[in-house]
């Protein structure tokens, strides 16, 4: 669920994509209450999946739902529903004190679709997560705009020189960054120094790409700031203030020309209504499919 949806169409600023890492749902309502429960759609029909465990650090409960076996931690709070809450580490169930365990356990039950659709997504994008985590060493490669980039540890270079060799086989990457630093560099020194040329890239794209549109669209921006948010690939204020996150360069230029139209676009809409929309398409057609790379794409993990 988006947390800040109903805030951000009124506030100042707005972000893109600004999704938290967890889902919730309440599906519980109190007997107390005059309203009825809220009644929401069944979830959709999971693919069918080998039996699995999926085991929350603290969990303190377990329970199998269809044919896998899922530990949750369970929490007791102040609030008048069950809200689940699906993670990086798994289920937690937040119920209210009053609610017994076998209410709990039916709930699960209920929305046990829902559940194993999350925990599987979770588990999958913990294992691109891993996957796409940097071995910073002489010979690593890593996404710039779209291609990509083999790092080569070379002493002579000056700080970080980006090489093209036009005539590469096929399926063989093009580019190298020379990186000035020693064979004996370590992984610390090697991705501090690949990070601060990524930025410095970033930066000089971002820049270009902002004259391009500011000219199509007929708006005028106040300042451009680089972001390292986890979870908003850019963000536009009333001010004309732009921020757009320097990761964005592991991207082609299209999907970084969709993140900087959209920000621009809110200089003339700061909402996300049809008519916003419209003035994205008027200077990027295709703009759906740039979203879609934003949101199946998985980053290099630095740390």
């Amino acid at each position: 669920m988006k947390r800040a949806a109903a805030a951000t169409e009124s506030a100042q600023q707005l972000s893109l994509f600004d999704e938290p890492a967890i889902a919730a749902a309440h599906v519980v309502q109190p007997a107390m209450e005059a309203s009825p429960p809220v009644k929401t759609p069944p979830p959709a029909p999971i693919s069918r999946m080998e039996p699995a465990v999926f085991r929350h650090p603290q969990a303190d409960r377990e329970i199998r739902l269809q044919q896998h076996l899922v530990a949750y931690a369970l929490k007791r709070v102040r609030r008048r529903s069950i809200g689940f809450i699906v993670g990086t580490e798994g289920l937690s169930v937040n119920a209210p004190k009053w609610v017994g365990l076998a209410d709990i356990e039916a709930a699960l039950h209920e929305k046990a679709g829902w559940i194993l659709r999350k925990l599987a997504e979770q588990k999958e994008r913990a294992q691109r997560l891993h996957a796409a985590k940097v071995d910073w060493r002489d010979g690593t490669g890593i996404p710039f705009l779209g291609e990509t980039v083999i790092i080569v540890l070379d002493p002579r270079a000056t700080g970080a020189v980006l090489n093209s060799g036009a005539d590469a086989l096929p399926g063989v990457p093009r580019l190298t960054l020379h990186v000035g630093l020693p064979h004996s560099a370590t992984a610390e020194q090697i991705r501090d120094a690949v990070q601060s040329w990524l930025q410095r890239q970033a930066r000089r794209v971002f820049e270009e790409r902002c004259r391009h549109f500011t000219q199509q669209l007929g708006v005028r921006y106040t300042r451009l700031a680089l972001s390292s948010a986890q979870t908003r690939w850019g963000s536009a204020s009333a001010d004309g203030s732009i921020r757009l996150n320097w990761r964005l360069i592991h991207f082609g230029l299209s999907t970084i020309d969709y993140v900087v139209a959209h920000e621009l676009a809110h200089l003339r809409e700061m909402n996300h209504s049809p008519r916003f929309w419209d003035v994205v398409r008027s200077v990027v057609p295709d703009y759906e499919r740039a979203r879609g790379t934003l949101k199946d794409g998985v980053v290099p993990v630095f740390d």
